[in-house]
């Protein structure tokens, strides 16, 4: 199914498009205020594109580099050039280890990979930790953001789920009672775990460290209990010095949630005492992406979800609409690059307004590359016959003076009811505007003042 499609289903229902609209709005000014307060904000973007350009110029240099002195920490590494080489490297640590029960924290490579219904058709039971990604895997659904996992749901839904999964209080739809709920089971899954899976948010390639970013401590939990710890990392997730951190955790936390720093800012740089660390560095089509000349960019994505807050397409579609582990703006142009034809609707759903560019911590130029990517999609000949036929018509009509001006008085005989019929879905919510008596030109010659 397209992106138009899919979203015709959630905005059927009215009030949940408003208030999915209005509370990821919220968000988006939430960071205002909060970039409002860096007087520098502008430089630390453009500092942060720059290292992360740097970086992908010489991925092959930093990558060696990380590998090396994680290796010299104690750290496992191993490489993965997809996402089933990923799926059957994290199994194979469980296996050896005879582990089955296992807590993840939020990781979206681990979504993009499908790990969960990979492990669980094996035996291993995965449970998700953060709060958000809970409530989604209970409710047997996908997250629909990458930083607010289930923003599609109400509290009354959450309440519901609660109340079959957990036996909570039927109706009792009070937050911090739900969170306590939540908080007491996934308490005893930390104690009970022999593993934890993990993303990553900066791998180090001077240390050969990684830093994990969590707002409710449950990575830590999970980690500092378990005897197992396997990070999942994208290759593109490198920077190249300790110092550059700095830049992106006051980028990151402020982009995406308002605050100024997450809750937790992890570091890992070697296995406690009688503990294992396995880094899995996986590929799954980035280095194709960074072959892309015009699109390569988009690596420098930190995963703040800013872009999403602002989009007016996504604000009002909702996140499944996009049918990809990374919705949204970024998504859309990063989807593409993995499968042409099943994605070939995402880089139409926008306005091309640029909020997103706007909004980017990295400077991806998001909105440009969306532009692109229609074009390629075009000239792949993805895109809807009748769309590029009314393109070829609209291009002939505007290159050509004459045929313009007879297009242009022509138009004006045609009723309103049958624009708005051959229009279709475009019309359901808008408005044909009233067109003026006259043209400019018209206008011109009678109302020009005499020489």
């Amino acid at each position: 199914m397209t992106h138009a499609q899919k979203a015709s289903e959630f905005i059927k229902d009215q009030l949940r498009t408003k208030w999915h609209d209005e509370t990821l709005w919220m968000v988006r000014s939430k960071r205002d205020r909060a970039v409002e307060q860096v007087k520098e904000w502008e430089q630390l973007r453009q500092l942060a594109s720059d290292i992360k350009d740097h970086t992908l110029s010489r991925l092959d240099h930093y990558l060696t580099e990380f590998e090396t002195r994680a290796l010299e920490n104690g750290i496992k590494v191993s490489w993965a050039k997809d996402a089933t080489e990923h799926n059957q490297l994290v199994y194979e640590i469980l296996r050896k280890r005879k582990i089955n029960r296992v807590v993840k924290s939020k990781s979206i490579l681990t979504e993009e990979c499908h790990l969960n219904p990979f492990l669980e058709s094996r035996g291993i039971e995965v449970v998700d930790t953060d709060l958000g990604e809970r409530i989604v895997q209970f409710a047997k659904q996908p997250p629909s953001h990458i930083v607010l996992p289930a923003i599609h749901l109400k509290k009354k839904e959450i309440s519901t789920i609660f109340q079959q999964e957990l036996g909570t209080e039927p109706g009792n739809e009070d937050p911090e009672y739900l969170t306590r709920a939540a908080r007491k089971h996934l308490r005893e899954k930390f104690l009970n775990a022999d593993a934890a899976l993990t993303g990553v948010n900066f791998g180090i390639a001077e240390t050969g460290g990684f830093v994990i970013c969590t707002n409710e401590g449950n990575a830590d939990m999970g980690v500092h209990l378990a005897p197992v710890h396997i990070a999942s990392m994208g290759i593109e997730k490198l920077i190249p010095q300790a110092e550059h951190l700095g830049v992106f955790i006051r980028l990151l936390a402020r982009s995406g949630t308002g605050q100024s720093i997450t809750t937790y800012t992890s570091h890992f740089h070697a296995p406690g005492k009688g503990q294992e660390i396995h880094l899995i560095l996986v590929d799954n089509g980035r280095t194709t992406q960074l072959g892309r000349e015009k699109f390569r960019s988009s690596l420098k994505c930190i995963r703040c979800g800013a872009c999403m807050n602002t989009c007016p397409i996504y604000r009002r579609s909702g996140g499944y609409s996009y049918q990809a582990t990374v919705p949204g703006p970024i998504g859309s142009i990063l989807s593409p690059g993995v499968d042409l034809e099943k994605y070939s609707s995402l880089p139409f759903a926008s306005t091309l307004c640029g909020s997103c560019t706007d909004v980017c911590p990295v400077r991806i130029n998001i909105h440009e590359q969306l532009y692109q990517w229609r074009q390629e999609i075009v000239r792949a000949g993805k895109a809807s016959w009748s769309e590029i036929i009314l393109m070829r018509i609209t291009g002939q009509i505007l290159r050509r003076p004459v045929v313009y001006k007879i297009v242009s008085q022509l138009v004006r005989l045609i009723p309103s009811g049958l624009i708005e019929f051959f229009a279709g879905r475009w019309m359901r919510q808008r408005e044909i505007p009233v067109l003026p008596p006259s043209t400019f030109k018209e206008w011109f010659r009678k109302n020009r003042p005499s020489q």
